[in-house]
């Protein structure tokens, strides 16, 4: 899945940053301190890159549906 170019919410760009928080992370730093160095402050905009699913993780949809 693609990461969304702008938040959903705000309609603030966040795709410019993408690539560097997943190499970031990728290399072991805390999610939280990457989305501050990067200068992420709102809430719903962070909340696009803790929702997104990485290609190698589960996808959020199957926790979910084990909660009909």
């Amino acid at each position: 899945m693609m990461f969304p170019v702008r938040c959903f919410s705000c309609g603030t760009v966040v795709s410019e940053v993408y690539e560097e928080y997943h190499e970031r992370l990728s290399n072991g730093e805390k999610p939280d301190d990457i989305l501050d160095d990067l200068q992420i402050t709102k809430y719903c905009c962070r909340r696009m890159f803790a929702s997104h699913r990485l290609q190698n993780e589960k996808d959020l949809f199957d926790d979910v549906m084990e909660y009909k």
